[in-house]
């Protein structure tokens, strides 16, 4: 097989040399080309059609964000962005995500070697996962169009004996979506993942979306304490004096909730009594887009999501998610307590549980630990956390990203009796990893396609 081709992108060219030389360390990719700004991308994408392009965000003349805008438009093809760290630089990283960047790594630092090994590897995973996709959806995109192939030349046989034993070979349609979904049939099969004896079918609604708001500041959040930034053993120590003080103050009837930016809500200080946890990856900022604009701001529970993702940039993703959606979406803080009307994004680097104390109320609790499933934080970390909160009604959901990252746990969530799961379905995933491995487990009621996930579980909620 050749190698896939590639085009780098960047300013720098010592930065060009370096990206050029993590990439050929696999045989399967060579960089046939670079360029130095977003304007020479879009010349050599049309000349050269590589497979894969590797676009830094800021350049001069013109940069990555226009140039994958352009891209996106004339002749789609995965693109990883590079950023850097700045405010600037990750808030149009978060935009190139919405736009149709396949994924972003973060800049080496060239004065560590560790560090552009770690990129190089990270760097690698993304371009097999986007290669990988592409060839997956291509192979979708064939099946449906290419027809039956022609019958040999014969004479035909009698109508009343070619139909019965056409419709004995192929099921019909209706036959074919009450089929079980497994993980390499093709993604039009929704039908739910149910025990033997449970019959349901997936609810089938189409409820609009929410009104959308426009440029609204994020909700005021308690400064989490500094002990947990110095280490793991200080942090559970914050962690725990975060817990035992807000419990006292919410036994004792002194404890005051943080208003929202936006004056409050009356239905933050009721008691929580459901939760939706949601985890995704690759391809989930845009994925977060669609679902959370179509949750109305009245939605009557707390919204708990792991995106994988980088420090740092988890915040610019939750400040850019807040303008679109009629919750008030933050980046979550250690000590929080959860509030209806509100969603909260793990922050980049920490895991992230809820935790019951006192009066009804859920707070949320950061912590430093290992890295599971590769991952900090780890969706499974989340849910299992909720699965210790048998007194909520509880709703789990799984959208786009590579690796298998809460499967187990949403398993185990589905075995205690929790049958509020959704997966999005392959057709609308950039990468059909986390999804498919809980399908696999056949542990998700809902298999719907992105559009559709906001909606049902609205109905579902309410």
């Amino acid at each position: 097989m050749r190698p896939y081709k590639v085009l780098v992108v960047d300013d720098s060219a010592f930065m060009r040399k370096i990206i050029s030389d993590l990439i050929e360390n696999d045989a399967d990719f060579q960089v046939t080309a670079t360029a130095a700004n977003g304007r020479e991308a879009i010349e050599k994408v049309n000349e050269l059609r590589p497979d894969l392009v590797t676009m830094d965000v800021e350049m001069p003349e013109m940069n990555g964000l226009e140039a994958l805008k352009s891209i996106m438009a004339q002749r789609p093809l995965p693109v990883i962005m590079l950023s850097g760290i700045n405010e600037e630089g990750m808030k149009e990283t978060i935009l190139a995500l919405e736009w149709g960047a396949f994924d972003f790594i973060r800049k080496p630092s060239i004065s560590n070697s560790q560090d552009i090994i770690a990129v190089g590897e990270s760097l690698r995973e993304q371009m097999k996962e986007a290669m990988l996709a592409r060839e997956r959806r291509e192979a979708r995109a064939s099946a449906v169009k290419s027809p039956e192939p022609p019958p040999a030349a014969e004479p035909p046989a009698p109508r009343a004996v070619v139909e019965p034993v056409r419709r004995k070979l192929e099921p019909s349609k209706k036959e074919a979506d009450k089929a079980p979904l497994q993980g390499t049939e093709k993604p039009r099969v929704r039908a739910p993942l149910e025990p033997p004896a449970d019959k349901r079918k997936p609810e089938t609604g189409t409820e609009p979306a929410a009104a959308k708001r426009v440029a609204k500041p994020a909700p005021a959040v308690p400064k989490p304490a500094p002990d947990r930034l110095k280490g793991r053993s200080q942090e559970a120590q914050g962690a725990g004096r975060a817990v035992q003080r807000a419990a006292s103050e919410i036994a004792a009837g002194s404890f005051v909730e943080p208003p929202a930016a936006t004056g409050g809500q009356a239905s933050g200080s009721r008691s929580v009594r459901k939760l939706v946890a949601v985890g995704c990856s690759t391809g989930g900022p845009r994925a977060l887009k669609a679902f959370l604009e179509n949750i109305p701001g009245d939605f009557p529970a707390p919204i708990v999501i792991v995106q994988h993702m980088p420090p740092n940039f988890t915040k610019s993703l939750a400040q850019r998610l807040n303008t679109f959606s009629a919750l008030e979406v933050a980046e979550a803080e250690h000590g929080m307590i959860l509030r209806q009307g509100a969603a909260y994004i793990a922050p980049g680097g920490y895991h992230l549980t809820v935790v019951p104390v006192p009066g009804g109320q859920y707070m949320i609790e950061l912590t430093k630990e290992e890295v599971r499933n590769g991952h900090r934080p780890s969706v499974d970390t989340l849910f299992e956390s909720v699965l210790q909160l048998t007194s909520l009604e509880r709703h789990a959901v799984i959208m786009t990203g590579m690796g298998s990252d809460g499967a187990r746990m949403m398993k185990a969530l589905y075995d205690s009796g929790v049958t509020s799961t959704f997966a999005e379905s392959e057709e609308t995933c950039v990468v059909y990893g986390m999804p498919r491995s809980a399908v696999e487990l056949k542990c998700v009621r809902h298999i719907l396609p992105l559009q559709e996930i906001a909606p049902r579980l609205v109905q579902a909620v309410k």
